[in-house]
């Protein structure tokens, strides 16, 4: 399940009580990236090395996947914005960019709210947010959702099957399906299957309403900084620059 890029670097740097793990390269500007489910740091592996050109990059695996700690709580997105945060300053970064796609996406708006001296640039990609007046009507369509939130009926039902429950959610989200490659399927399927990492990104879903509430108190005190919401035609696309202006 090890994967490395040329020119990264892998450490587990200990923040908020936990470790994390935290892939880095390049030079420049930082840019944190926060990926989404079920994916790991592999999921910007294409992107990492282009943005290394002019920027010193850290991508890490969110509390709960991949190599980073497992703990029994702590998955609101306002905790995993602290450990995402907290790994910036560890690195040297007193002030960043942020760009978290799908639940990273979840992550990085609290992240630019809460740490409002850090966080220089937000950029969200393809995913409903916590605090959109849109919130509950969308959310209601996504089956994952749902399923994930029951307390451990998903972890039972997915042990042992972690590659057909991967490669079948993504295949169903690809629009090109020829950008789909088993390999990478392989690498997030086997995380996955590590120790407590099934459970960890079900408790994502399972903090969404009290995520809800505290978005909504976000939303009183708008960002001041450049922000950019992206999303496919196919998903969230049309939805992504109005929700943020909420």
């Amino acid at each position: 399940m090890i994967a490395t890029l040329n020119g990264f670097t892998q450490q587990l740097v200990p923040v908020n009580g936990i470790k994390i793990n935290a892939v880095t390269g390049g030079s420049g500007p930082p840019i944190l990236l926060l990926h989404g489910w079920p994916e790991t740091w592999w999921e910007w592996h294409h992107v990492t090395p282009l943005l290394a050109e002019h920027f010193s990059v850290v991508a890490i695996d969110l509390r709960g996947a991949g190599f980073s700690d497992c703990p029994l709580d702590g998955y609101d997105k306002a905790t995993m914005a602290r450990d995402a945060h907290e790994v910036m300053v560890a690195l040297g970064h007193e002030r960043y960019a942020v760009c978290g796609h799908d639940i990273g996406g979840m992550v990085a708006l609290p992240q630019a709210a809460i740490y409002r001296e850090a966080v220089t640039h937000l950029a969200v990609l393809d995913v409903p947010l916590p605090g959109w007046t849109g919130w509950e009507a969308t959310t209601a369509r996504l089956w994952h959702f749902s399923f994930h939130m029951n307390r451990d009926l998903p972890e039972r039902l997915i042990h042992g099957r972690e590659y057909d429950y991967v490669s079948t959610f993504m295949a169903e989200r690809f629009y090109d399906h020829s950008t789909f490659n088993p390999a990478d399927i392989e690498i997030y399927a086997k995380a996955m299957a590590l120790p407590g990492r099934t459970r960890g990104g079900m408790e994502w879903y399972r903090t969404l309403a009290a995520d809800h509430a505290a978005a909504l108190e976000y939303k009183k005190q708008p960002l001041e900084i450049p922000v950019l919401g992206l999303g496919g035609d196919q998903r969230f696309g049309a939805q992504m620059v109005p929700m943020l202006k909420e």
